[in-house]
């Protein structure tokens, strides 16, 4: 039973070493983007949350969408994470673009008609999304 115990010890503490997550974040008026990239061993999962709360004379309608999913490590620096529109042949992709502290979120044209809307989106227009620290 010892034994058992310190090798349950052991692959936690060693599982434990090789995970890690990273958020970043972009705030713009009323928009606020979070990407969370959590890597534990070779499976990297992403999480992209959005929410929009129009200021008082500005366009649109408050929202808060999300996708997360487990992403494919396209280059060291590349994550791309792909979902299709429940009963739908429409996809939305967000390739992620990580560099030292920023990262950058592109979206597919059909993210925002199923997936996210036009004042939620996922993308960050080129814009950094600064990490957390």
């Amino acid at each position: 039973m010892k034994k058992f115990a310190v090798f349950a010890l052991s692959a936690l503490f060693s599982a434990t070493a090789l995970a890690g997550a990273d958020h970043y974040v972009r705030k713009e008026g009323g928009l606020t983007q979070h990407l969370k990239v959590s890597k534990i061993k070779r499976e990297v999962n992403v999480m992209v949350d959005v929410d929009y709360e129009p200021a008082a004379g500005d366009a649109g309608q408050p929202c808060s969408e999300d996708f997360a999913g487990e992403a494919k490590a396209v280059s060291e620096n590349e994550l791309v994470l792909k979902k299709q529109a429940q009963g739908e042949a429409h996809y939305c992709q967000l390739t992620i673009h990580l560099s030292g502290d920023e990262a950058k979120i592109d979206d597919s044209a059909d993210c925002a008609s199923y997936f996210s809307g036009q004042y939620c989106r996922f993308g960050s227009d080129g814009k950094a999304l600064t990490k957390i620290k």
